[in-house]
């Protein structure tokens, strides 16, 4: 049984198991082992070995039913002894409810008996105060104080309280028959609060932030209360501001005030909010009149940038003081506070701001007129000088004589920005200094000033003396510097147009004065540009005129009909040269003077002026084969210059140019078809015939019966 026993091993596996009983059998090995395998001692072991573990279990059933049975007998005790406990608990729980009934019981008769004794020691108490109180007024009716609360000056405290009470009481008392008494009581009433006061400044001095506590609290219910806290306001500014800026120094103070003032006073944001008031109505009014009322008459740029600085800085220490525990309406109070400040300058401002612009705009342009010695002329308004600018819109005529600038275009960029700089200023104060009602209209005020004196005065002005000292078309060697007008014109346009977005629009674009700004900006742009347009057309008529006395110097008739038409040496003509030479400076100046799709415009514009301008001439002669071939190589040479242009439009009109110049030199028996050619062929007839007509030998019979 041991040895069956022997073979159970963890954790137990069959196959090994029978393996091992296998092997340990005599005759259960393998056939090629030391013993010859032997099946029927080999079941004889099983069936031994079976018996051997049925026996086994046997034995191990009756151990578990033995161990079921004791396991049972000791749940039942086990149970048995839980009721047990939980009747004993039971009776512990009892216990204890009748011992907290008791409890509840004796608790309530104690406070029962604590009511009663406080009913009885309370009357007994206030009547043993009253007797006290009693005896004090004797006192004072016998006029001699000899109570230790009196007389010992360590007992302030409570001779305060006393006094005090004794005060209120000497209220109701009849005056004609206690006056005596209720005057030497008010009498030490008014020393004591005087004592305590005194105390209390003597505590702050020293820093004892207890004392100080202690002393306020007694000084609580006496009338001087208010003025322990203006003893406690005007130390706390001794020593203050000792720098040079006030604004800085009012915020320490308060940083510093708002740390302690807890720890003293029982009601620290009435008192923090007073010892601000202090600064503001006393401290900061009489600093800001000190400084504006030195300037305000004398001074206007001084007086508004002073005004500016000083009210952005106090809004500035206002911001600072929201941190603060004023009360409820900390915002609604300190507006209060900076408006009673500044409410006398502020009313007028708008009117100060507009004055002093417009003088310093008016300065600003005379300076510099001065400084070009130039007497500005009166450029004149009404009805004539209406009815001059309608006729000369129409008909492109100069009206009145030709004014010489010398080159001078009257605009200057410093000038610009001088006079953008002052309205930025100006509406950086009137954001700041206007009432929010007032602030769009204020704004529009200031940009009609800035309208006035750089759209009218300056840019006009520069616009209508450049368009009046533009020459007439047949003037000769004209200087034409209205492209540089227009150059400095568009680059001030700029500038005018980002102050308006920058500067004007976030100050008018919540109200109706946006639209008016909207509207009288367009009307001054228009204005402006029509008049620019003016000037560029009439410019460009200059530059045609000049073109053609060019031409009409240096072009002679024998440049296309020569006498030898074998010894031609030149490639083009000599006025062809000089034509190109200026088209290309002046089509270079246009495009540094604009910008965008303006000089592609003035460009084609040009661009189809000059094509009709060679056109027209070369009609004006009669071509030589050689002659024709000269003709060519000039229209050849004007196409080069077109391109410069890179206007296609205008490139076109030469190359039906020069295409039309080979009809010049083509044999006749060739021309039908060179008509009918791809840049020809949708040309009018008679144009073509015009240039036929040209040529030296349109009369013989051959070339007018192959061109009919």
């Amino acid at each position: 049984m041991a040895t069956t026993a022997e073979l159970f091993e963890e954790p137990f596996v069959a196959d090994e198991y029978i393996e091992r009983l296998v092997w340990r059998t005599p005759g259960g090995g393998s056939r090629g082992g030391p013993e010859a395998f032997d099946p029927k001692r080999l079941l004889e072991e099983f069936v031994n070995h079976i018996q051997e573990l049925q026996i086994m279990d046997e034995r191990i059933q009756r151990k578990v039913e033995k161990l079921e049975q004791q396991c049972q007998k000791e749940a039942k005790e086990f149970a048995k002894k839980v009721q047990e406990l939980q009747k004993s608990n039971q009776v512990a729980f009892q216990h204890f409810q009748e011992l907290d009934e008791h409890i509840s019981y004796v608790a309530t008769k104690v406070c029962h008996l604590g009511d009663q004794l406080e009913g009885v020691n309370t009357p007994r108490q206030r009547a043993v105060e009253a007797q006290k109180l009693m005896k004090y007024f004797n006192e004072f009716l016998d006029g001699e104080l000899k109570s230790d609360v009196f007389t010992n000056s360590e007992k302030i405290k409570e001779a305060a309280d006393v006094i005090q009470k004794l005060h209120l009481i000497a209220q109701e008392l009849p005056f004609d028959r206690f006056s005596e008494v209720k005057s030497k009581i008010a009498s030490k009433y008014h020393d004591l609060e005087c004592q305590l006061i005194q105390e209390f400044t003597s505590a702050q001095r020293r820093g004892e932030v207890s004392r100080m506590r202690e002393v306020a609290a007694v000084l609580l219910h006496f009338k001087g209360y208010s003025h322990c806290i203006d003893v406690y306001i005007k130390q706390c500014q001794e020593g203050a501001y000792l720098r040079n800026d006030i604004f800085e120094d009012a915020a320490i103070l308060c940083q510093r005030v708002n740390k302690q003032v807890g720890d003293i006073f029982s009601n620290p944001e009435a008192v923090l909010a007073k010892l601000i008031q202090n600064v503001f109505e006393i401290k900061l009014q009489s600093f800001v009149k000190d400084q504006l009322e030195e300037c305000r008459k004398s001074d206007a740029e001084q007086y508004l940038k002073s005004l500016y600085e000083l009210y952005t800085r106090t809004t500035g220490l206002s911001s600072k003081l929201m941190e603060f525990n004023l009360g409820t309406d900390k915002q609604t109070f300190l507006s209060k506070l900076i408006k009673s400040i500044f409410i006398s300058y502020l009313e007028n401002y708008i009117e100060v701001e507009i004055g002093y612009l417009k003088s310093r705009s008016a300065m600003i342009l005379q300076r510099y007129y001065d400084s070009k010695n130039h007497q500005k002329r009166s450029i004149g308004t009404g009805g004539i000088q209406d009815l001059k600018e309608r006729i000369r819109q129409r008909t492109n005529l100069p009206l009145g004589p030709s004014i010489d600038t010398h080159g001078e275009t009257f605009l200057s960029q410093e000038v610009v920005v001088n006079l953008l700089q002052e309205t930025k200023q100006a509406f950086e104060r009137c954001h700041r200094l206007s009432d929010p009602s007032d602030l769009p209209r204020n704004a529009f005020r200031i940009f009609t000033i800035l309208v006035e004196f750089l759209c009218i005065e300056h840019i006009d002005y520069a616009l209508e003396t450049g368009l009046a000292g533009i020459p007439s078309s047949d003037s000769r060697n004209a200087n034409l510097y209205f492209l540089d007008v227009v150059q400095q014109a568009n680059t001030i346009f700029h500038l005018f147009d980002k102050q308006f977005n920058d500067h004007l629009m976030p100050l008018i674009s919540s109200s109706p004065k946006l639209s008016e700004c909207l509207q009288k900006k367009k009307e001054i742009i228009e204005q402006m540009e029509m008049k620019l347009d003016t000037g560029i057309d009439r410019t460009l008529n200059c530059m045609i005129g000049q073109m053609k006395h060019i031409l009409a110097a240096e072009q002679k008739k024998t440049d296309f009909k020569p006498e030898d038409e074998n010894n031609v040496l030149i490639q083009y003509t000599n006025a062809c040269v000089k034509v190109c030479v200026y088209v290309r400076k002046q089509v270079e100046k246009i495009k540094n003077s604009m910008d965008g799709k303006n000089v592609d415009t003035v460009l084609m514009e040009l661009g189809v002026r000059f094509h009709r301008l060679i056109y027209e001439h070369l009609q004006q002669y009669s071509y030589s084969c050689m002659g024709g071939m000269l003709a060519i190589c000039d229209v050849a040479e004007y196409r080069k210059c077109a391109k410069d242009f890179k206007i296609p439009m205008v490139l076109h009109l030469f190359d039906t140019l020069h295409a039309l110049c080979n009809l010049l030199v083509v044999a006749p028996d060739n021309l039908k078809q060179v008509c009918s050619g791809e840049q020809l062929a949708n040309l009018d007839k008679n144009i073509l015939h015009s240039f036929v007509q040209l040529r030296a030998d349109y009369r013989s019979a051959r070339l007018a019966r192959h061109f009919s």
